[in-house]
């Protein structure tokens, strides 16, 4: 098993250093899911929701999250991001709305926390558009998918 790199050899956090690191194209795809009673689901599908267009301001929410993930989490890197995309599918059996998020860049170090901090703000703001209609929604099973580029390679889950 591999050491937390985020620790140096005292114990103490630090910010890694990718700088002796080979730049790379990278991506990481991500998702998870937000769950709802049906009312509040078709609210959504319908698009009849009084704050607007729930789904197109949730992926707005998660790209300018993914830009802003190193200033949430304390030892990310500032990333110069390529490309994010922010996607939805709408499961009515089961009131839940998936989404997944994909994001690239050419740099020393990996887009994993991006692609993650994509998925849950646009799950956050899912939940905040429509918690006046429904506090008992629950974020779930939100993962890392795959990731390329690197030292360590291409990986998906299985």
């Amino acid at each position: 098993m591999s050491e937390l790199t985020h620790f140096n050899q005292s114990g103490e956090a630090h910010m890694v250093d990718v700088g002796g690191k080979d730049v790379t194209d990278r991506v990481a795809v991500a998702a998870g899911s937000i769950s709802m009673l049906a009312d509040t689901f078709k609210l959504i599908e319908q698009g009849g929701h009084k704050k607007g267009d729930v789904l197109g301001i949730a992926r707005i929410a998660g790209i300018m999250a993914s830009k802003k993930t190193s200033d949430l989490v304390p030892l990310c890197h500032p990333l110069a991001l390529t490309k994010v995309t922010v996607e939805f599918e709408l499961d009515a059996d089961n009131a839940t709305v998936h989404c997944q998020s994909r994001v690239g860049t050419s740099g020393q170090t990996g887009v994993e926390m991006e692609a993650l901090t994509a998925v849950q703000v646009a799950l956050l703001t899912i939940y905040d558009m429509c918690k006046a209609v429904d506090r008992g929604m629950v974020m779930s099973n939100i993962r890392l998918l795959e990731k390329a580029g690197g030292k360590s390679g291409h990986w998906t889950r299985d």
